[in-house]
């Protein structure tokens, strides 16, 4: 009888130490949704909009005015080399830039930097888009609604420097950015130089600088280069480019829902791509903002603004790249906050618009100001609009001919 005693006692001591360890084991896994409750009616704005500026747009008005000294003198003690945004060795940036100087064509340029045209296949699927929990009501977050997607193809990275490049040189293109001069940066990565020469801002978001001479290849104006992130994400792109780009390489911009289909792994009710926990096995997952925006970003995730497009683990099972943060990215949705909650198949948004869908935030979002780096966020632009962490990805129905192996041709 003892012997039968001891012998469920220790079953019972293993079933325990089963359930103790699953648990344990479940709160590390990134498959465990485990709520960010970092996040209070005190640190964002719910209701409203925030004022982070990343809706700015380039039809939306300036405030003519003198920069304010406070602005033009801040961050006086930062590097404002825009080339080097990691905080590892900056010697290592610079010998990288030695060799990109010597590169005389793309297949040179290239060399350096791995292609990253690789596009995933993301299997159709019934989800719920936007979420009854919305953090902006004012962004059209709301309501949760089931939406049906046939399957599609989806670029695994953001479209990099390198590759954007080689459309650049093939088509001769020129950016919009590029034609009309100027484009938006944040102040703490402009050089004091180009600083001084800007007269205006945006009143509502005064670290928002139009600067002349910003564009893909000059993401901090005219005295900044791309020379060491040929492998980051370009930027200073609009929606028109990116549909243009897509289009040469023979794909398109995803819709929306595509979109936050593929961020959410074709789940539901997730914040993340990986789930609810925004620092899964205690790791950095995604290149967002640390520290008090907008004065100082500390860099706990390893980087103080873009990071290289194959940077962060893959963040869901379709082994998607940085789907959110790092920088926006375009869609092809014009605009709209009221959405029908009846099922939809293959929704595309309105047939017309003022603005364009964005999704996925970027290394400027804070939860404080802009917590848009969730699946179910959104935020809009004007087509012709670009910016220093506005970028995109491309998505296609079929695979396209250039990127099958022979024996599928």
């Amino acid at each position: 009888m003892s012997i039968f005693c001891v012998f469920n006692n220790f079953k019972s001591i293993v079933a325990l130490y089963i359930i103790i360890y699953t648990l344990f084991t479940c709160i590390e896994s990134s498959k465990c949704d485990i709520d960010d409750n970092s996040l209070n009616e005190n640190t964002i704005k719910k209701n409203g909009d925030s004022d982070c500026g990343c809706k700015i747009s380039r039809q939306k008005s300036l405030q003519d005015s003198p920069l304010p000294s406070d602005s033009k003198e801040a961050n006086n003690n930062k590097d404002n080399d825009y080339t080097c945004y990691s905080k590892n060795d900056v010697a290592a940036s610079k010998a990288e830039k030695n060799k990109i100087d010597t590169a005389r064509n793309k297949q040179e340029i290239l060399s350096l930097s791995e292609r990253t045209n690789e596009m995933v296949y993301i299997p159709g699927g019934r989800f719920k888009m936007g979420t009854d929990e919305p953090i902006f009501i004012a962004d059209g977050e709301m309501p949760a609604r089931e939406v049906t997607l046939d399957s599609f193809y989806l670029d695994k990275f953001e479209v990099s420097n390198a590759e954007f490049e080689i459309f650049v040189k093939d088509q001769n293109y020129k950016t919009e950015a590029e034609n009309f001069g100027n484009s938006f940066v944040m102040d703490m990565y402009i050089s004091e130089e180009t600083k001084k020469k800007i007269t205006q801002m945006v009143a509502a978001a005064p670290w928002w600088l139009p600067v002349d001479g910003a564009d893909w290849h000059h993401p901090a104006g005219p005295d900044s280069n791309i020379y060491d992130r040929m492998d980051h994400p370009v930027v200073h792109v609009s929606w028109n480019d990116a549909v243009t780009y897509c289009a040469w390489a023979g794909k398109r911009l995803p819709t929306e829902a595509e979109f936050e289909y593929a961020c959410k792994g074709g789940k539901s009710e997730r914040l993340f791509p990986w789930g609810n926990n925004i620092n899964p096995r205690r790791e950095h997952w995604m290149n967002i903002w640390q520290g008090e925006f907008p004065n100082s970003n500390s860099g706990e995730d390893g980087y103080i603004g873009t990071c290289p497009v194959t940077a962060f683990p893959d963040q869901n099972t379709f082994g998607l790249k940085n789907i959110i943060g790092n920088v926006w990215e375009w869609t092809q949705d014009w605009w709209e906050i009221r959405h029908s909650p009846e099922p939809k198949k293959n929704p595309k948004g309105p047939s017309a618009g003022v603005d364009k869908v964005k999704k996925g935030g970027s290394f400027q979002c804070h939860k404080s100001y802009c917590y848009r780096y969730r699946c179910a966020a959104r935020s809009q632009n004007t087509p012709d609009s670009s910016a220093a962490n506005l970028g995109f990805r491309c998505a296609s129905d079929k695979l396209p001919d250039s990127l099958k192996r022979k024996d599928e041709l």
